[in-house]
């Protein structure tokens, strides 16, 4: 399944869509060992990553009751809390648990890959049609500039 929007840093983490539908969406990822910490597992910010992009896509999924379309949209506020290390294959779970005509409200949930619960989040987002940016992507530098 493809995401609803390129985001090249999803690429670069790995992240998989394997969900998005009627405010759920379900993500994956194998973790690797420049995605880990000084500890071995899974850095922080990937499994912050993990809820933010989850919650998003649900946020945002096809088939909502009531809005059949859905623009983009940003992270107002995110809160997360860490339960237990995250190592192996990782799945992200998000669900829109109530939409205003410009606000999602969210929850996600990160787990192992035997099931168990390593992070939870709720998160807001903020429904847009474009941002101020117009999309521009930042210009790579090489290495001879």
């Amino acid at each position: 399944m493809k995401f609803l929007a390129q985001i090249p840093f999803v690429d670069l983490v790995g992240m998989e869509l394997l969900v998005c539908e009627a405010g759920q969406a379900e993500l994956a990822l194998t973790l690797r060992e420049e995605l880990t910490n000084s500890w071995s597992v899974a850095h922080g910010g990937v499994t912050m990553t993990l809820l933010d992009v989850a919650m998003a896509h649900a946020a945002r999924s096809p088939n909502q009751p009531g809005h059949p379309e859905s623009p983009g949209v940003v992270t107002i506020e995110m809160k997360t809390s860490f339960l237990r290390a995250g190592l192996g294959r990782l799945t992200a779970r998000g669900t829109l648990l109530h939409r205003t005509a410009s606000l999602a409200f969210t929850e996600g949930t990160v787990f192992d890959e035997k099931g168990e619960r390593v992070a939870h989040a709720t998160g807001t987002f903020k429904y847009m049609k474009g941002l101020p940016a117009g999309g521009r992507r930042i210009q790579r530098l090489n290495a001879s500039d």
